[in-house]
C-alpha cells in the first residue's frame, strides 16, 4: 500500500447517514502540489466519512476524504465490517465499492501512521488494515463489484484487486510505490497476483515511480472494461448492476465463492505479511528515508 495521506476515522451506517471526526491534516510530503495534482483530489469535505446506500439488491459502499480517499487504520476496520455485515444480509445480491470524487479513486493508507510506528505490534496493527478488508472482500457471499474513476496507489490497487469485477475511466492508473519507500506491497501482493500474475505484479512492484494506464491494468486482468468519463462508467455500471440484481443470489454466492478458490489460507498468510511488512518499517533504512522525507517539507 502507498502511505498518501491520513483519512479521518468515520463510523458506518445505512442509508447515507453521516457520522465522521476530523483529525491531523495531509502528510507534508504529499501537500506537495505536483503530487496531489498528479493523483487528482476527490471530496473537498475536511471530514472524511464512509456511506452505504441500499437500493433494492444493491448495496454501494463509499468510502471518501480530502486527501485523495486515503485510509487510517480505523476506517480500514470499520470498512471490513461493513462489508462482511452487508455480504450476510439475505435481502442484498451484490455490492458496489466506490470513492467519492470525480479524481482519485485511493490514495492507500496514512503516511502519518506509517512514521509514527515504534514497535513490531504497532507495524503488525498497521500493514493489517488492508489485510481485514481484502479478507472481509475474499469471504464476501456475493459479488463486489469495483467502481473506480481515477488513480489508484498500493492499497487502493489491493481493494480493486479484491473486487470481482471491475468497472473503470481511462483515468485510472495504477502505481504500486512501497518500495521507493523502503517497504513492499506484501500485504496486497496475494490479491493483486491473483488478478494479473506474478509477471505483472513484478512490473509494478519494481517501477515504483512509474504509473500504469488504465488499457494496461485491462489487459493484465485487473479491469473488467474501461470507459472514456464517468458518465459513461456509471451507465454502464447502472446497466450492469441492475441486470446483476436480477439473478438468483444463490447462483452469484456459488459464483464469488469459485473465484475464491484455494485463498482458503489467506487470514494467516496475509497476518504473516503484515509482520513482515511491520520488520521493514521499522528498519533503520526505511526510517531514514521516512525521516528525509519529513525534513524535505
Amino acid at each position: 500500500m502507498v502511505f498518501g495521506w491520513q483519512s479521518p476515522s468515520g463510523c458506518l451506517s445505512v442509508d447515507w447517514h453521516y457520522y465522521g471526526s476530523s483529525t491531523k491534516n495531509f502528510v507534508p510530503y504529499y501537500k506537495r502540489a505536483n503530487f496531489r495534482k498528479s493523483l487528482g483530489m476527490g471530496t473537498t469535505r475536511p471530514n472524511g466519512s464512509l456511506y452505504t446506500k441500499i437500493e433494492g439488491a444493491v448495496a454501494h459502499i463509499e468510502f471518501g476524504h480530502p486527501a485523495s480517499n486515503s485510509f487510517v487504520m480505523e476506517l480500514l476496520d470499520r470498512l471490513a465490517s461493513e462489508i462482511q455485515q452487508i455480504s450476510e444480509n439475505k435481502e442484498v445480491k451484490l455490492i458496489v465499492l466506490k470513492s467519492e470524487g470525480d479524481r482519485a479513486f485511493c490514495a492507500g493508507a496514512s503516511f502519518d501512521e506509517l512514521v509514527q510506528i515504534a514497535t513490531l505490534e504497532e507495524g503488525k496493527r498497521f500493514f493489517g488494515g488492508f489485510a481485514k478488508v481484502i479478507n472481509a472482500m475474499r469471504k464476501s457471499n456475493i459479488p463486489i463489484i469495483g467502481r473506480i474513476q481515477g488513480k489508484a496507489v498500493g492499497g487502493g490497487v489491493g481493494l480493486i484487486s479484491a473486487c470481482d469485477y471491475v468497472l473503470a475511466t481511462e483515468h485510472a492508473s495504477v502505481r504500486l510505490s512501497e518500495i521507493s519507500i523502503g517497504i513492499a506491497p506484501l500485504v496486497i501482493a496475494p490479491a493483486v497476483e491473483r488478478k494479473i500474475g506474478k509477471a505483472a505484479i513484478a512490473e509494478l512492484a519494481f517501477s515504483p515511480t512509474e504509473w500504469k494506464n488504465a488499457y494496461w491494468a485491462r489487459d493484465k486482468g485487473l479491469f473488467s472494461k474501461v470507459y472514456d468519463n464517468i458518465k459513461e462508467l456509471d451507465k454502464e455500471l447502472d446497466f450492469f448492476t441492475s441486470q446483476l440484481a436480477k439473478y438468483e443470489r444463490p447462483a452469484l454466492e456459488a459464483m464469488t465463492k469459485v473465484l475464491w478458490e484455494g485463498t482458503e489460507h489467506w487470514d494467516s498468510l496475509l497476518e504473516t505479511r503484515a509482520e513482515m511488512s511491520g520488520k521493514l518499517g521499522l528498519s533503520p533504512e526505511t526510517k531514514n528515508i521516512l525521516e528525509r522525507i519529513k525534513k524535505k517539507t
